[in-house]
């Protein structure tokens, strides 16, 4: 039976699950099986270094799927900042009416991406970003709690406070972020609120995710306590998959005399972070990771695990609606 909440009548898509945009996963062939599983599936837009690229992937998007995809964009401090205005520019010229932003002062591509059509899905770790995010013009927001994987903000909230602040506070559309995997998941996020949910872990461990088989299976074997956050010095808290780099920039993040970044960066180098992906050496270099990466234990094709959550949700809800009795009649 499918699903009929906000987010999947305004996406146009058969169940409310998104592909949050991931860097070094985020390409074609991810989004698309995604997309064809009846979710959203997403391209991660500054996976490539120049706007032509990801004008490609667009089209090639296109060819594998008839279905509704989006873009990501994420706004991160950098010293040479992309164009992301450029960027904006390209999903707008090929017709992508679907964009997933976040990070920094996102104001200008949110509204350049408005004034041509687009739905802006904006990912908040605070109420306060949130707010801020919908007199910005979003249409929906996506959540994050502080079980996601990558950068988790600096406040430390759950996501049982956080979607349940959401429902009280905010007057748009939200998605839960962070901590979900199956159906009960869903499930939950629905009953307090959300009318979907984002997944990113979940989907970098599926058969068509672009990674290598060996961390897939180390996903598998992973427990729940085998994440990590660096960086909170430099309130930059990002949540890792716990290995030998991390410790060791942890231990330079704890023991730095000066707090010079520069002291740390590389060890959480991104391109240590890709090969990672390449070779399948889980130890070479820092990755992302959430902590539902404990209840995670195969690798499903996507079409089998959003079948699978679509399933379970049903069922869950049904079965928890039948814990309502009526009262016996006197």
């Amino acid at each position: 039976m499918p699903f009929d909440t906000e987010l999947t009548r305004r996406l146009g898509i058969a169940v409310p699950v998104v592909q949050g945009g991931m860097q070094h996963v985020g390409y074609a062939e991810m989004a698309s099986a995604v997309s064809n599983a009846g979710g959203l599936g997403i391209i991660t837009a500054l996976i490539f270094p120049e706007p032509e690229g990801l004008r490609q992937e667009i089209r090639k998007c296109r060819k594998l799927t008839s279905k509704p995809f989006g873009v990501n964009i994420t706004l991160l401090p950098a010293l040479v900042p992309p164009n992301y205005e450029a960027y904006a520019q390209v999903i707008i010229d090929e017709g992508v009416k679907i964009v997933e932003t976040a990070g920094n002062s996102p104001g200008p591509v949110i509204s350049k991406l408005k004034k041509a059509g687009c739905i802006v899905l904006h990912k908040c770790t605070t109420i306060r970003h949130a707010q801020s995010a919908v007199k910005l013009g979003v249409d929906f927001l996506s959540i994050d709690g502080f079980e996601c994987a990558g950068h988790v903000g600096e406040s430390d909230i759950t996501n049982f406070i956080l979607l349940s602040k959401a429902r009280q506070t905010l007057k748009v559309p939200f998605i839960a972020s962070g901590g979900f995997a199956d159906g009960q998941g869903l499930a939950a996020a629905l009953c307090l609120g959300a009318c979907g949910v984002n997944m990113g872990t979940r989907f970098l461990c599926t058969v068509e995710s672009p990674i290598h088989h060996n961390i897939k299976e180390q996903i598998v074997k992973a427990q729940e306590t085998d994440t990590t956050l660096v960086l909170r010095r430099w309130r930059n808290t990002t949540r890792l998959y716990k290995n030998k780099v991390t410790e060791q920039a942890l231990k330079v993040e704890q023991e730095s005399k000066t707090g010079e970044f520069s002291e740390i960066a590389p060890y959480v180098s991104g391109k240590r972070g890709r090969e990672v992906f390449i070779n399948g050496d889980p130890e070479y270099g820092v990755w992302t990771a959430g902590q539902v990466i404990g209840l995670i234990n195969d690798i499903p094709t996507c079409k089998d695990l959003v079948a699978r959550i679509e399933r379970e949700a049903e069922d869950t809800l049904k079965e928890r609606l039948a814990l309502v009795k009526p009262a016996p009649k006197l």
